[in-house]
């Protein structure tokens, strides 16, 4: 099945003969931003799937390391604001697992994971934020009443999955996934605010490193999949890793 994008070619088919080229790829991303829609994501099976992939993964990283980091790091500097924090309490063995392959899956599992829309993906979604609040009440409750919810809680987990595996997004999703992808966008970056020890309206720039990946991956979520983003995010996780290593 292929999806359109304001009119350009369905994402699903190549582009040419040898594989998407870097100006299709760059031209549906273009028409995706300009209206963000639900697409039918093609998978990693295919030759052109990686070519595309690869494009955009490029496109992420060189547009962060070449452009923005640059940028922040003017910006940082003219302002005298401080640098992340958010990883010196963590023993050195763990930043590299954490940040390379702990976050990326976690980031966009929580994040655009369900952004198809499919009724099981948002079920998932809501069991997920009732567990973090029950682990966070978890103080206020007693050792059965809270091993008792956790228990229902994936019985409930379970029960919807199945219920709702075959159920194809709403229409009212659909219409509404502009509004839900930027505001995703948004709030992915503003979270990254609590890297800093402090945060003020002049922070703000600073998380546009984490901005335009929430573009390039909300992007990469819809026309390939889920594990198409994560690989993504992982690799630019890497990148940026490499650069901080190398005292760059």
């Amino acid at each position: 099945m292929a999806t359109h994008i304001d009119g350009f070619p369905p994402v699903s088919a190549p582009a040419t003969a040898l594989g998407p080229t870097p100006r299709t790829v760059v031209r549906e991303l273009a028409a995706f931003l300009k209206r963000p829609a639900v697409l039918v994501p093609s998978g990693l099976r295919t030759r052109d799937a990686w070519g595309s992939w690869g494009v955009l993964a490029a496109l992420h990283i060189v547009g962060m390391l070449l452009v923005i980091l640059p940028l922040i790091a003017a910006w940082q500097k003219h302002f005298a604001l401080p640098t992340p924090d958010a990883f010196g309490k963590l023993p050195s063995a763990w930043l590299l697992p954490l940040t390379v392959l702990i976050a990326p899956v976690l980031e966009e599992v929580i994040f655009r994971g369900w952004q198809t829309g499919r009724p099981r993906a948002l079920w998932l979604l809501g069991c997920f934020a009732a567990f973090v609040a029950l682990t966070m009440n978890a103080k206020a409750l007693a050792p059965l009443v809270l091993a008792g919810a956790l228990l229902a809680l994936v019985a409930a987990t379970l029960a919807g999955w199945l219920w709702l595996r075959k159920r194809r997004e709403a229409a009212a999703y659909r219409a509404a996934y502009p509004g839900v992808f930027w505001l995703v966008a948004v709030v992915f970056a503003g979270m990254h605010l609590m890297n800093y020890p402090t945060a003020s309206a002049l922070s703000l720039p600073m998380v546009l490193p984490q901005f335009w990946a929430a573009l390039l991956l909300g992007f990469t979520r819809q026309r390939i999949g889920l594990p198409a983003s994560i690989l993504q995010h992982a690799l630019a996780n890497a990148a940026s890793m490499a650069l901080a290593m190398a005292g760059v």
